[in-house]
């Protein structure tokens, strides 16, 4: 499989940890990381490759940027193994550690924007930020759902378009346990399909369009999002736009250098240590909450914050 400009493939030489450590001796650190679009609580999320990922890559800030929980399937039909719940406490024990941690909410997860302008659990909620990267340029990061017309003003349309990925995806799982077995690569139909259906590649381009057109209204340098599962980075219209993939098709992030360079990093491929963790965890594949209340675990602390901020309020 090609690896499209601008990425850098490390799957294949993931060191071996030798350690049940949290974080390998010899990860890569970041001066920031921006991920997005894991969809934790669907079938489609790659959690133990992005577990791998944050075994061997850490940052001073991590951007989430948006759609990291999956709640439009979570509502319709509860998932929640082991997996899921480790990326969170993973992502937890990160800010715990010092690492800043800003969450942007996206229209799967679109229940977080009732907590914007809160800090929870370490963890900043907001809609849209503006990030200054080492070499002084200014990004602005979003989701990117907010100039999406289709979820803005036919929402049923989105959720048509959503069941219709959703089959795409488990036709996916099946596909990608052979190719387990066979020492492959994981590998996504539906990415494959966008980039041949005319409509989507006419699609994407609007939506970078759109995107850039955003950035320059509000005179910055370029544009951080997610959203439309398409990891790229290039330069649209004079604005640097970088999209940050996904963990269900593309499984990739993006990074800063301490230099203020920017590269996009594909993780499709389990480390040494990621097999052995996997094997462990087999047939042991049972949800561990049972309801959303007990996914994440600042959500308690969200409501003591809101209530006393509509209190102070009130005063």
């Amino acid at each position: 499989m090609k690896t499209p400009p601008g990425f850098t493939d490390q799957t294949f030489n993931a060191p071996d940890s030798g350690t049940d450590d949290d974080q390998a001796a010899d990860a890569r650190r970041f001066r920031t990381l921006f991920l997005s679009d894991v969809h934790l609580g669907s079938r489609g999320c790659q959690a133990n490759l992005l577990l791998d990922f944050m075994r061997y890559h850490d940052a001073d800030t991590i951007y989430l940027v948006g759609d990291i929980v999956d709640g439009w399937r979570l509502k319709k039909r509860w998932h929640w193994p082991q997996a899921h719940n480790d990326v969170v406490q993973k992502l937890l024990r990160k800010g715990r550690k010092g690492a800043r941690i800003v969450y942007l909410p996206g229209n799967h997860d679109e229940f977080l924007r009732d907590y914007l302008g809160l800090t929870m659990g370490g963890i900043e909620i907001v809609d849209t930020t503006v990030h200054e990267s080492a070499d002084g340029k200014r990004y602005l990061v979003c989701h990117g759902d907010q100039y999406d017309v289709v979820v803005r003003h036919a929402k049923w349309l989105a959720f048509l378009g959503d069941w219709a990925y959703n089959f795409a995806l488990q036709t996916n799982i099946y596909i990608n346990l052979v190719r387990r077995r066979l020492g492959w690569d994981y590998w996504s139909l539906s990415a494959w399909a966008k980039n041949k259906v005319k409509n989507a590649v006419s699609f994407i381009g609007r939506y970078e369009d759109t995107l850039s057109t955003e950035a320059g209204k509000a005179d910055v340098d370029g544009v951080i999002c997610g959203h439309i599962h398409h990891a790229t980075m290039h330069d649209v219209n004079g604005v640097h736009y970088v999209n940050t993939g996904d963990w269900v098709e593309s499984c990739t992030a993006v990074a800063e250098n301490e230099d203020g360079s920017f590269e996009l990093i594909k993780w499709t491929r389990l480390s040494a240590a990621g097999e052995a963790e996997l094997k462990a965890a087999k047939g042991k594949s049972e949800p561990v909450a049972a309801d959303a209340s007990e996914v994440l675990a600042f959500d308690t602390i969200a409501g003591k914050q809101k209530s006393s901020s509509d209190q102070s309020a009130a005063a």
